[in-house]
């Protein structure tokens, strides 16, 4: 890297209802192409950004970690200020700081966080439309995190893998997987040391079938085992998920990006 070139890590919070998708796609809305847009209005030169964890339309974000690098002399006020200026409505960056040339956002987390948020009463949402997953009939939060017990640890996680997913390998460490009440709302908190395509969604979703009684805890269990797909059930919606953020080594001095979502 060039002596010139300074290297920052940033934290990205957005609302993805509106936007295809992370990742730049040619002809479609992406918070990547919105958010290099407005640094590199900042930087007065083209800014490329490099992603802790890719999140697929509909999904949002409350510490989403990249970094980029850039010859400009921005102090960081400037580049959050800057960089927000020039934002849309539903994206927004809350931290920019300088970071040392071996930093990696993507190679360097050793974990990743998700909230998967369920609204669960009869009627319908009106404002949280496109915030959380309602599910109308009755869940037992107790029997779904009994349920996810079973998915802790290494395992193959082809159960819970999408068509499509391009990972190279299928087994993935759940570290903590809780669910919990609060009220109306059902929190589904999931870290691992990476995740599959899709794999938080067809979590929840299995845990769901769990909740509302169609199949027994241990069915969970099963799913796993069987190495299968077609055996899960239906994918969860991707409003109601929300990417925590990943988790670096103390050493680097990034701020804390444990924001959970609550309603």
């Amino acid at each position: 890297m060039s002596k010139n070139v300074t290297k920052f890590a940033a934290c990205v919070e957005y609302d993805g209802s509106a936007f295809r998708g992370w990742q730049r796609q040619p002809h479609v809305d992406t918070i990547q192409f919105r958010v290099e847009k407005a640094l590199s209005r900042v930087a007065n030169e083209p800014v490329d950004t490099v992603v802790s964890g890719r999140t697929d339309a509909g999904v949002h974000a409350t510490g989403q970690v990249i970094h980029f690098e850039s010859n400009a002399c921005r102090q960081e006020y400037e580049w959050v200020m800057g960089g927000n200026s020039n934002l849309p409505k539903g994206i927004a960056l809350k931290w920019v700081t300088p970071i040392v040339s071996s930093f990696h956002a993507r190679h360097k987390a050793f974990q990743r966080s998700y909230r998967y948020v369920i609204f669960n009463r009869p009627v319908r949402p009106t404002f949280l439309n496109n915030y959380v997953t309602w599910f109308y009939q009755p869940l037992d939060e107790r029997r779904m995190h009994q349920a996810g017990q079973y998915l802790l640890g290494e395992h193959d996680f082809t159960s819970f893998r999408a068509v499509g997913c391009q990972a190279s390998h299928p087994v993935r460490t759940i570290k903590t997987l809780t669910v919990s009440r609060d009220s109306e709302m059902i929190y589904i908190d999931i870290t691992a040391n990476a995740f599959l395509y899709n794999m938080v969604r067809i979590i929840s979703g299995a845990l769901m079938s769990v909740g509302q009684g169609k199949e027994r805890p241990e069915w969970v269990r099963n799913v796993l085992l069987a190495q299968d797909r077609t055996v899960c059930g239906a994918t969860a919606p991707s409003s109601g998920l929300y990417f925590v953020g990943p988790q670096y080594d103390p050493d680097y001095g990034l701020p804390s990006l444990d924001n959970r979502p609550r309603f």
